[in-house]
This record gives structure tokens, sequence and C-alpha cells, in this order.
């Protein structure tokens, strides 16, 4: 990897980091379903801008349908999860248990894909699953009720993220493959169109007078269009460079992110179940992403 790879590396994990930080921030004052939107419909209106002044083109090869549906596994749960989530979780918490997401990966891949699991990837997801009890139950936060609604909205995030990537091999990779820009402006545009059913249902229930603050339109703008928009551009960038393997050890980077700017910018409380829960939830993904040796002889 080149110097440039390592920086845009950090960057990614800087800016992912930062999105539970402008979650944490919208979601008391204009609560989880319209941050949520928010989010992927600046996202999407980002991307189209993106797309228009790359001049890149709008041949979907066939496959809208499916980047659309992709798009409410890959960003419309998750995003409501962690909105959701952000009712009762620390900043550094949801980035904590985002980096679960390969191992629900591997989960998900033996239980529905017919993946093989090796016993490296077993052992990771019981280790990972063990560094979740820690941070769950010596966190700062108290043991409650609040506490495992909040952990359980972060994990069917991740759970979605990891359906999405096999989603994304069998409909998408597999098919002939697309445009990285067009399928994240896809998949943008498909977790809005899932969202706002839920968005206007909820809407009556929603007071307008946080609307009204400039730092809640700055803080939309840097979880949809920084966080979102540009991160894809980003990690896609990084994907062709690298390739996916090395991509995703971006994962093992966004929790220190996460509990930092929450505890420099929200005041978070920190503690060492952060690194404690954070080393064995990086062991595990050690495990999972390390190459099996049929592939090391490849």
């Amino acid at each position: 990897m080149r110097a440039a790879d390592y920086t845009r590396l950090l960057a990614l994990a800087a800016i992912w980091g930062a999105s539970f930080l402008f979650t944490r921030m919208l979601v008391p004052q204009v609560g989880a379903l319209p941050t949520a939107f928010g989010r992927v419909l600046l996202a999407t209106l980002g991307l189209v801008l993106i797309i228009a002044v790359l001049r890149g083109g709008w041949n979907f090869r066939g496959k809208l349908g499916k980047a659309l549906l992709l798009g409410v596994f890959s960003s419309g749960i998750p995003f409501a999860m962690y909105s959701l989530a952000a009712q009762h979780l620390p900043a550094g918490y949801s980035a904590v248990f985002n980096a679960t997401t390969p191992l629900m990966g591997v989960l998900i891949g033996t239980l529905f894909f017919h993946e093989p699991i090796t016993p490296a990837k077993a052992g990771g997801v019981l280790i990972g699953l063990a560094g979740v009890g820690v941070l769950t139950r010596t966190g700062p936060m108290a043991f409650d009720a609040e506490l495992l609604w909040g952990a359980a909205a972060c994990l069917v995030a991740t759970s979605c993220y990891g359906l999405a990537g096999f989603l994304t091999r069998r409909w998408i990779t597999q098919q002939g493959g697309l445009d990285s820009r067009l399928l994240a402006f896809a998949s943008q545009l498909g977790a809005t169109l899932c969202l706002l059913p839920f968005l206007l249902w909820n809407l009556p229930q929603q007071s307008l007078a946080p609307w009204g603050e400039p730092s809640v339109w700055l803080a939309l703008a840097g979880l949809g269009l920084l966080c979102t928009a540009f991160a894809y551009i980003l990690y896609f960038r990084l994907i062709a460079d690298i390739g996916p393997v090395k991509s995703m050890t971006v994962t093992f980077l966004i929790p220190p992110f996460g509990v930092l700017w929450g505890v420099l910018l929200l005041d978070e409380p920190l503690s060492w179940a952060y690194l404690y829960g954070g080393v064995l939830i990086a062991v595990a993904l050690w495990l999972v992403l390390q190459p099996s040796a049929a592939q090391a002889k490849t």
C-alpha cells in the first residue's frame, strides 16, 4: 500500500467515525427517523451532483431494481437502526458495535449462503461476541433495558450490512458489475424510498422548531454529504486501488475515531471497557479477515 492509500484509509475511518457523532447530535433534536431519512436524501442528492459534475453515464445495465432493493439493506434499515440506537447509546458504543459487521457477515454467509466457516472464523465470531458482552456489561452506561435495546438495534444494522455484502456479490458483481457511483446513488435512492413512508407516518409527532437551528442543518449536511455521499466515493476508490479485503481493515479504525469524537465534542464518558471490548473485537476481526490457506496459495 502506498502512503496515499494509508491516508485515504485513515480519512475514511475518521469520516465514518464522525457519522456516529452527527447522528448522536441530531437524534435528540429532530428524532430518529428524520435523521435517517435526511441522511439518505442528502446523500442521494449529493451523488446526483457528483455524477453530473464528473459527467458519468446513467446506464444501470438492467440492475436498477436490484440496486434499489440493495439500498434497503445497505443503508435504509442500518441508518434507521443506528438513529434509534442513538436515542440510548453514546456515539462510542455505536462505533464499537459497528465493528461487528464482518462477524455478522460470517454468520449470515454460513447460515444462508452456504459459505464454509473455518475454525479461525468460528473463533473470531465467539471472541467478537465476547467483546460486545464486555462493552455492554462493563462500559460507562448502566446495564439496563435501554442499553440492550440500543445494542440490539446496532446488531440489526450490522447484520444488514453483512447481508448486503452477499447480495451485492450475487446481484451486482456476479452479474457483470456496475459503476460504483451509480451503485452508490441507486442504493441511497432505494434507502430514501424505503424510509419515506415511515417518515410521513412519524412526521405529525415531530416538532418543526429544531429545523430552524443552523446547527441541525450543518450536522445533517455532515452526515449526508460528508459521511455518506463522499465516504462512498472514497471507499469505492480504496476498493479499486487496494482491493476489498484490505479496504475492510477500515473497520478496525472506525471505533477509536467514534469514541474520540464523542469524548472530545459531546463530553461522553471514557471507559476502559472501550479498550477491553475493542481489543476483543479487533482480534475477532483479524481472525475473520485473514485469508484461508486456500486463498493464501492463490
